[in-house]
């Protein structure tokens, strides 16, 4: 099971899946309640599926596929993300709803010019917590490969269990997974498996990789996250709730602490700064250490895991991806949990390039990136004393403390 897709064309990092957001279930199983409207952190559990779908680089556009009830009382919402493009209303079964949506994809250019996307990645309205980057190495992984779904291990013993109650027998665990969404699907090859078995046909298929395996078309398997829960009963309401914070006193303090060695290139960035003549940091990123440390910090304080998890160096993430790129994801993530920074204190560790001048600059590009007054952030350098990497001019790292309140 691969853990990262990977870049078939390498245009670049353009945006290049269109995303279908399937909304229109009847919560049957949370006693008629609607599950997806129910307000967790101070936004609907749909509005955190979307924000977390938007903040995806490769995504350019979302379609939302929903019921009439659920449309007329969210399309004028202020927590909509400006990706989404188009609701409308689904139909009885999943497949019905995923179909609709890729035909008014297709019917609906998008404004950068293209008639459609590369990939199209289906996703659960009802899984608020899937990480960004697991959004990212699902379409990488489908532009690469074709298809790609996102898989966790069975970790249990599996058993059969005869229709009188009693165990039959075991299944071989090892190769078995659980299916979690986004899936992701080059377009053509959708188009294809829908003139081979049309969806309104008489066949139900719970997902879109049964879809395509039925048309004996390939789907990749990527590595899944555990915490990618689909909300179905009332307990998982309470891991969401736990996942997202909720009850914990605010405010809450995060540390972030990143390192890179020198490496080729030039231009080395530091806190969004150019400093023209001094070799960039070796990375998969742009390498920008004290920006990834501000990222890990905020990612700390609210509960959200690393920007490891986020980006993982690989192909699932753009090679020399910019990274007030991923400090703005980051700082959607934090806020759609309804957390603000208040206040940040960063240390630069370098013995080269001579960062006294630019320590002014780097903290209004900080405080401007954090949506922060100048006076709420500090950064200040130590040379190293010529100990370690740092000392010895070979690398530079940056630790950062964050404080979060409430959102503003």
């Amino acid at each position: 099971m691969s853990t990262t897709g990977g870049d078939a064309t390498g245009e670049g990092n353009e945006p290049f899946a269109d995303a279908i957001v399937v909304a229109a279930g009847t919560s049957t199983r949370m006693g008629g309640i609607d599950k997806l409207g129910m307000v967790v952190a101070g936004m609907p559990i749909l509005a955190h599926s979307l924000h977390a779908i938007a903040a995806a680089p490769e995504v350019r556009r979302i379609f939302v596929v929903s019921s009439r009830e659920r449309i007329d009382a969210i399309e004028d919402m202020e927590w909509m993300p400006g990706k989404v493009e188009i609701l409308l209303t689904g139909g009885e079964r999943r497949q019905d709803s995923v179909a609709r949506g890729f035909i008014h994809l297709l019917a609906n250019p998008a404004r950068d010019g293209r008639p459609e996307p590369e990939v199209v990645l289906v996703h659960d309205g009802a899984r608020p917590l899937v990480p960004v980057g697991l959004v990212s190495a699902v379409a990488q992984a489908a532009r690469l490969h074709g298809a790609a779904i996102p898989v966790v291990p069975v970790r249990d013993t599996i058993k059969r269990v005869g229709a009188d109650g009693f165990v039959t027998g075991a299944g071989e665990r090892s190769t078995l997974g659980a299916a979690q969404t986004p899936q992701g699907i080059r377009t053509e090859l959708l188009r294809q498996a829908y003139a081979r078995i049309p969806a309104d046909g008489p066949e139900t298929f719970t997902d879109e990789a049964a879809l395509l395996e039925a048309c004996r078309i390939p789907v990749h398997a990527v590595g899944g996250d555990p915490g990618n829960i689909k909300v179905t009963v009332q307990a998982d309401l309470q891991r969401v709730e736990a996942a997202l914070g909720i009850g914990r006193p605010v405010p809450r303090h995060g540390i972030g602490h990143d390192s890179h060695p020198f490496g080729p290139g030039e231009w080395l960035l530091l806190g969004g700064i150019e400093f023209p003549g001094v070799g960039r940091l070796h990375g998969h990123s742009d390498g920008d250490v004290v920006l990834h440390a501000v990222a890990d910090a905020l990612l700390g304080a609210a509960g959200l895991g690393d920007l490891g998890r986020l980006y993982p160096a690989g192909s699932a993430t753009p090679a020399g991806i910019d990274s007030t790129t991923m400090l703005g994801a980051v700082i959607d993530r934090v806020a759609a949990i309804g957390l603000w920074p208040a206040s940040l204190d960063v240390t630069v560790v370098a013995a080269r390039p001579r960062l006294g001048p630019q320590l002014d600059a780097m903290r209004d590009s900080i405080a401007g990136l954090l949506g922060l007054e100048a006076g709420d952030v500090n950064v200040k350098a130590s040379s190293g004393n010529l100990d370690g990497m740092e000392g010895a001019g070979r690398g530079i790292s940056a630790l950062a403390l964050v404080t979060l309140e409430a959102a503003r």
